[in-house]
């Protein structure tokens, strides 16, 4: 039987399928739509931290006045500190923790069901597992709450994303690199170290990072395991539900943060692309 010619029409100089002027379009402005919907409110919050009167929605009257109130202030110090000091933490745990089980996974006879239990506590409402979790810690352990419950919670909650950014470039690791290196008389940590660590760094570190940003963002389990100390999100939550004087100076810490934290995040993320292709 002849074999018929086929063609795929061509759509702005490119090849595409028949139905990509249709849904071409759509996805071309839905996906303008949902960048503004995840940008423009971050632009809208920096103007607002720089307007006299934030509190009424519109910038304008542009000021420092509430960052200089800010850098006057020193309350929140220490609960930046803390969540500093929490993150980091989480981030490392997240990063060790996620490269020895990220690692075991794959040579599982069915890690699916495994992963999926890591990944329930994702769709476990912050909520239920905070009030799971001080249930455990007071009234089964009878522990005092602290930092120490704090980064229990965060880490619950990091977890399970560290560990399918991990699982990405695991699953995807020949393992034919590892063996061979063995079979050169290398030892276990050696093969780790100067083979899959290498080409691994990418998933770990951005573990780490996922790590860091899901504890410092963290409210929701924090309140419930706080006990009386105070990270950087319980402390704008106190401090916005209690005075409405202290709003402006919130949008000045969370445009400061945020103004440090993306920049930090994109070259980041840009060294490690860079760094896998060179591998």
């Amino acid at each position: 039987m002849e074999k018929q010619a086929f063609s795929i029409p061509r759509i702005g100089g490119r090849m595409g399928p028949s139905y990509a002027p249709i849904w071409g379009r759509l996805g071309k402005w839905g996906g303008f739509a949902m960048l503004a919907l995840i940008y423009f409110p971050l632009v809208w919050l920096i103007l607002l931290s720089i307007s006299h009167n934030p509190l009424g929605g519109i910038p304008g009257a542009f000021s420092l006045e509430h960052y200089r109130a800010l850098f006057a202030s020193s309350a929140w110090h220490k609960p930046m500190l803390a969540s500093l000091a929490i993150g980091l933490a989480i981030a490392l745990i997240c990063a060790v923790c996620a490269t020895i089980v990220g690692r075991a996974l794959p040579n599982l006879s069915s890690p699916g069901k495994v992963i999926f239990l890591f990944v329930v506590p994702l769709f476990v409402p912050g909520m239920s597992m905070g009030a799971a979790l001080f249930i455990m810690a007071r009234a089964v352990l009878d522990l005092k709450l602290g930092y120490w419950s704090v980064a229990l919670g965060h880490f619950v909650w990091a977890f399970p994303f560290a560990l399918l950014i991990v699982l990405v470039v695991t699953i995807r690791f020949d393992q034919r690199l590892a063996e061979a290196g063995r079979d050169l008389g290398a030892s276990n940590w050696r093969v780790f170290w100067d083979i899959e660590f290498p080409i691994l760094m990418p998933g770990i570190v951005s573990a780490a990072l996922f790590g860091f940003l899901m504890s410092f963002n963290e409210l929701m389990r924090s309140i419930f395991l706080r006990g009386t100390v105070e990270t950087m999100p319980v402390w704008s939550w106190i401090q916005a539900a209690a005075q409405q004087s202290q709003v402006p100076i919130i949008f000045s810490l969370a445009s400061l943060v945020l103004l440090i934290t993306l920049p930090l995040l994109c070259g980041t993320f840009w060294l490690l692309f860079a760094w896998g292709k060179r591998q």
